[in-house]
């Protein structure tokens, strides 16, 4: 762990990975959709502003499932594309 001596307290960095996984971040949105009845966009900007996280670095901690239903709100609200069927992943 690293730590700051200008600011006197840890690495914001280090902080972050402490604070944040995958899993305990995907907890958050779906209990903030469920109890405040937000979007998941709109949930994801209200956690990275509550928990001081860039929304460029909250990528890595949105789980599939989380990334799909976010795409099916853009289609709906016609921010992307809709299609037509899903794609092959094979």
């Amino acid at each position: 762990m690293k730590v700051d001596f200008q600011m006197g307290g840890v690495d914001s960095s280090q902080q972050e990975s402490n604070f944040m996984n995958k899993k305990k971040f995907t907890k958050m949105v779906e209990d903030c959709v469920r109890t405040k009845s937000m979007t998941y966009m709109d949930t994801v900007v209200y956690l990275c502003e509550q928990n001081n996280l860039e929304i460029e670095d909250v990528k890595k901690y949105i789980a599939i499932s989380i990334k799909e239903k976010i795409e099916f709100e853009a289609m709906k609200l016609n921010f992307l594309q809709k299609s037509e069927s899903l794609p092959n992943t094979k």
